[in-house]
């Protein structure tokens, strides 16, 4: 004790003093440490939720962008599928609407063909008319010059032959 005294330490206040800082130890254990601990404990834990959730949300995105590039995949297959179907019913058109036209060409050949037919028949009936009423002025004529029939023969002969 004599050493204490000699270095000039009062073991009453030395006591006081360690009573006193026990004190202010616990009253800033309880009431500032513990908060601050429990706090950054809070913080600790919300900081290791975040991290997670940012590993989840980042396998989620992950997984959107794989159904993403899916979804156009297929709608990119969809889309081809009705350009093709588009391009095969215009083809289809196409063709109806050649065919039909082919069928009204011929139609209006044919219709063509039959006028020409027909025009061609009457123009030999009419020039078939016309040579009978000339073979018969022919035949009135040699008729009055001479009626045997060896020249009958021969004038009908030559009409013929003119008419082929």
């Amino acid at each position: 004790m004599e050493l204490l005294e000699a270095l000039g330490i009062n073991l009453k206040i030395l006591f006081a003093q360690l009573v006193n800082f026990a004190v202010l130890l616990f009253v800033l254990w309880r009431f500032a440490y513990r908060p601050i601990l429990n706090i950054l404990k809070e913080r600790r834990e919300k900081v290791s939720q975040g991290v997670q959730d940012s590993k989840a949300a980042e396998i989620k995105l992950n997984e959107a962008k794989d159904k993403e590039k899916a979804v156009i995949i297929e709608a990119k297959k969809e889309a081809q599928n009705i350009i093709d179907e588009a391009k095969e019913r215009a083809e289809k058109k196409k063709q109806a609407i050649l065919d039909k036209a082919k069928e009204e060409v011929g139609q209006v050949i044919n219709a063509e063909k039959k006028k020409i037919q027909q025009e061609k028949a009457d123009t030999l009936k009419s020039i078939k008319a016309d040579i009978s009423g000339l073979v018969v002025l022919a035949v009135e004529r040699v008729m009055k010059e001479k009626a045997d029939s060896t020249t009958d023969k021969k004038i009908i002969k030559e009409a013929i032959k003119d008419l082929k």
